[in-house]
């Protein structure tokens, strides 16, 4: 076999044995280092915020890896806010009283 040939080999070789799967991520999304309010009132703490699907999986010092990472430094992080306050009066009157509420 041609030198060259053997040269290619090696170096497909090397370059295969040293790569590997990727490891899976931990969290699809880790938001990190924002002020966390919890919704109960509690003041707000300096912690990290590990989502994976459409839960929140870990709150706190999160280690791990994670498929997007969100810096959120001096930013605060809360739940989402609803707003009951609406002027649909007609609309509950005609639907037994209920109405839409408005996420923010």
């Amino acid at each position: 076999m041609p030198t060259r040939h053997v040269a290619f080999i090696v170096l497909i070789a090397s370059l295969t044995i040293g790569c590997s799967p990727s490891e899976p991520a931990d969290y699809d999304l880790v938001i990190r280092g924002g002020t966390v309010f919890d919704g109960s009132g509690a003041p707000g703490v300096v912690a990290d915020v590990g989502i994976r699907g459409d839960r929140i999986v870990a709150v706190g010092d999160v280690n791990g890896n994670a498929v997007r990472t969100i810096n959120a430094r001096d930013l605060y992080v809360t739940p989402g806010f609803i707003d009951m306050h609406s002027h649909s009066e007609t609309f509950r009157l005609l639907n037994g009283g209920q109405g839409r509420g408005v996420i923010t």
